[in-house]
């Protein structure tokens, strides 16, 4: 054994990997192609390297997950951050519309990263004005309206019936040569009138109960695609609202819970909202909380490798995948990523900076923090950092034209918060300081100046305060550096106004101390 070999040992023999062989997914040659193999490292040098290879291995979740955005981004090209958005979407339940002219690989890129999570139930539609609701969530089956009917589901259900049912088709099934003695017809006909007699009873305690025929349909999937959402009509633009918020259907007077992941929507325009008779789908809009817009490739050699691949016949290929409960345990991964309080303040100021020039609602500012959770779990962080939330990007822009506000504010506050932070402080300190020098360069007004210093003193006491907790914030040595100069500065003007006044010079912080 040598440090860095790696064993599957899903079968009766551990099994040495080869060089060649994938690091993130269950290889080919797998006994266990349904779950992952474990990877087992011999021959550590020291313990501490055994505890971190060990913690790596025990489960490949992120890598599996940036294998599947990789292997996608392969065959739709300059569409990274559609790609990362359909992940995100997965990871968090939430909902992703895309915008885009026709022939821009919005429903094949959605459609590509679908066909890499086995086990999943998926459905499709493109909407027009003629899709009822039948088309997606399943219609009423007429024979459970049938006197005596009974609904399926309850004889899947009622273990006595399954016991009865099994036990008469053994007889018919074993008939064969005891077809000609009295006996058996005895037997056949006793289990066929309990069966009848058992059937009858539950036809009595469920009379009336209209069952829906959902095969197929939104109500048993796990991922659905809607093309041209906005192209529905009233009647199925109601139930979808429904679908979406609260992942619920109701048929019949009952409401029917669906097990969907996410709903993805794509759409070559949006609503026009300043129209009566279109302002109707602005509740369906808002309910797709993830917004990408695409557009056509804009590089020459991207373009040609595409053209080239699909030529091969290579253009769409699977080659990683991730199971339905991988994709759940991801899930809960994601949701354990911890929010610090310094990226919540950090989130409000966007709110409030946003607000200046466009509306953000606080149910958009609520729901913030599971895009930014998956942003930091495919970044590989513990804990979410400023630079995840420039995932919000796609998160707080409701209009094509808010997009670049939003870039800009996030690149500006979350790029370095922290200087953003200071410079603001700096900013503040502005005010009084120009005030003070005003009333001293009057020097008629003695007692103008001394309270102009009064009132500077205070102001700086109050922006130390501030500078403090900026410092207790400070994630990093940099940021921490910053907040140092910050002191520098303040302390700076401050001495200089004691000088000035020729008071005798105190630090802010005794000057905070005292108040």
């Amino acid at each position: 054994m040598h440090l860095g070999e790696r064993f599957c040992v899903a079968g009766k023999r551990a099994r040495k990997f080869k060089r060649s062989d994938p690091k993130t997914y269950v290889p080919s040659w797998c006994p266990r192609l349904k779950a992952p193999c474990e990877l087992r490292i011999y021959g550590f040098k020291n313990q501490r390297e055994w505890r971190m290879h060990r913690s790596m291995c025990a489960y490949l979740g992120e890598d599996k997950m940036l294998a599947v955005i990789a292997d996608t981004n392969d065959s739709v090209a300059e569409r990274e951050e559609l790609v990362e958005m359909i992940a995100i979407a997965l990871l968090t339940r939430k909902n992703l519309f895309v915008l885009g002219e026709p022939g821009q690989a919005k429903s094949y890129a959605i459609n590509l990263f679908r066909r890499h999570i086995t086990g999943a139930r998926q459905f499709e539609r493109l909407l027009s004005k003629q899709s009822d609701e039948e088309q997606l969530f399943g219609r009423v089956d007429l024979a459970s309206l049938l006197p005596g009917s009974v609904p399926p589901t309850v004889l899947e259900q009622d273990a006595t019936y399954q016991n009865q049912r099994f036990n008469l088709r053994v007889l018919v099934e074993g008939i064969g040569s005891m077809k000609d003695e009295p006996a058996t017809w005895e037997k056949l006909k006793s289990g066929t009138e309990k069966l009848e007699l058992y059937r009858a009873a539950l036809s009595a305690l469920h009379k009336s109960e209209p069952t829906v025929q959902t095969a197929g349909k939104i109500p048993e999937a796990d991922i659905v695609l809607l093309d041209e959402i906005f192209k529905c009509n009233d009647g199925v633009l109601n139930s979808l609202l429904t679908a979406l918020n609260e992942r619920k259907y109701t048929n019949e007077g009952r409401t029917y819970p669906i097990p969907v992941i996410s709903f993805f929507a794509a759409s070559n325009e949006i609503p026009n909202f300043n129209d009566p008779q279109e302002k109707i789908l602005e509740a369906l809009y808002d309910r797709l909380e993830l917004k990408v817009v695409t557009a056509n490739m804009e590089d020459r050699d991207t373009r040609l490798a595409v053209l080239k691949n699909k030529q091969a016949g290579t253009f769409g290929q699977v080659t990683v995948t991730i199971t339905l409960e991988e994709l759940r345990q991801m899930q809960q991964e994601v949701a354990s990523i911890l929010v610090p309080d310094a990226i919540n303040e950090l989130a409000d100021d966007i709110l409030c900076e946003l607000r200046k020039d466009m509306a953000v609602s606080d149910r958009k500012y609520l729901g913030y923090y599971p895009i930014a959770q998956a942003k930091a779990w495919l970044s590989g962080h513990d804990k979410v950092e400023s630079c995840d939330l420039l995932a919000l990007k796609n998160y707080l822009w409701r209009l094509p034209s808010d997009r670049e506000k939003v870039e800009a504010v996030l690149t500006r506050l979350c790029v370095n918060p922290m200087q953003d932070k200071v410079n603001n402080i700096r900013g503040m300190a502005l005010e009084p300081q120009e005030e003070f020098d005003a009333a001293l360069g009057d020097g008629s007004k003695a007692d103008t100046a001394r309270k102009a210093f009064i009132k500077l003193r205070g102001e700086l006491t109050h922006l130390y305060q501030m500078q403090c907790s900026l410092r207790t914030a400070a994630q990093s040595d940099g940021e921490t550096a910053l907040v140092d100069d910050l002191l520098a500065d303040l302390e700076k003007i401050s001495r200089k106004a004691h000088e000035q006044t020729h008071f005798t010079y105190t630090t802010l912080e005794e000057i905070a101390a005292l108040n």
